[in-house]
């Protein structure tokens, strides 16, 4: 299917009206869209860029959402779109007609989604009850999230912020409050210029410092592989064969690497460069490499322990200031 026709095929969502006293019950809460804010251009295109990735996906299964609002709230594609992301079968039954059997398949579903996402389900700015009540502020939250994780190379538009209206029924009546939400990262203004990695600077400007770096990275990388009866002395001779590597990054994202995949006992350069560049591909494979590393560059290599051992530093300056 050529894009230009599946571009037309995507449905906007329609105006919603404002709720009314009588409508939201005493206590109640709900969330606003008002019709500037649904129009705004950068929110059109967000909506646009996620339903084309879902249809590209979803293709070989011919399956197409017209609509984020009215496509998504059941969990059916839900289900096939999660399955094909992360390569894993849901015991939950294909076509659910009730609602009851829709809120119970659309909970196994998310939660499942938010153990592969590691997102506490009291943090998720999405719900089974949001979700299926077409709320599509939090539908676009879950997508943009599996975006991040399973293709961060999706061009999402940077910043989209949209204003949204709290309405809460009190004694007295309607309260609202106009609040801004946050749907996508920042820009930053560096974006498309290649960044300067904190670990080279740190070669650079404080040479001295590295040894507590590495004695950081290496006190991290024994607490991981305890288990496994190993330990680290040195990041400089210990990884170069890239068995420590592989082993670690399987500690860490919780998955069995079949010894056939790489070399255990390698004997060559050739074997261990391998062993090298399998971890780091599967680093990427796995969205967790965020920044060009080359498997025969120590200096590299440190940068991304770095990323590892504090996963939530925004930056390697960060990494580098809580791991002295």
């Amino acid at each position: 299917m050529e894009s230009e026709p599946l571009y037309n095929l995507l449905q906007l969502p329609k105006e919603v009206d404002q709720p009314t006293e009588e409508e939201l019950p005493r206590g109640g809460k709900k969330k606003y869209l008002p019709p500037n804010s649904r129009k705004d251009p950068k929110f059109e295109e967000l909506q646009k860029v996620l339903m084309e990735w879902i249809n590209t996906t979803l293709l070989p299964e011919h399956i197409v959402v017209r609509s984020l609002e009215e496509d998504m709230f059941d969990g059916l594609i839900l289900h096939h779109l999660f399955q094909k992301l992360a390569a894993l079968k849901l015991e939950v039954e294909e076509i659910s007609l009730t609602s009851v059997s829709q809120r119970r398949k659309l909970g196994v579903i998310l939660e499942a989604v938010n153990q592969s996402l590691q997102v506490e389900e009291q943090q998720a700015k999405w719900s089974v009850e949001t979700i299926f009540n077409k709320d599509l502020l939090a539908t676009l939250h879950l997508l943009v999230a599996l975006a991040k994780r399973f293709q961060p190379d999706l061009p999402l538009p940077d910043n989209v912020q949209v204003e949204v209206i709290h309405i809460e029924s009190t004694k007295t009546g309607l309260k609202s409050d106009k609040l801004v939400e946050q749907l996508t990262d920042k820009c930053s203004s560096q974006k498309d210029q290649p960044s300067q990695d904190a670990f080279d600077e740190l070669f650079k400007l404080a040479p001295e410092k590295v040894h507590a770096v590495k004695e950081a990275i290496v006190s991290f990388v024994n607490q991981k592989m305890e288990s496994l009866g190993l330990s680290v002395q040195s990041l400089d001779t210990q990884f170069a064969d890239g068995v420590i590597l592989l082993l670690l990054i399987g500690q860490l994202e919780g998955f069995f690497l079949h010894l056939k995949e790489f070399y255990l006992t390698p004997s060559s350069p050739a074997e261990m460069l391998h062993n090298v560049t399998l971890a780091l591909e599967l680093l990427k494979d796995e969205g967790l490499l965020s920044h060009p590393v080359n498997p025969e560059g120590p200096s590299d290599l440190l940068s991304f322990f770095g990323h590892s051992c504090c996963p939530e530093k925004k930056n390697n300056q960060e990494a580098v200031a809580s791991c002295k």
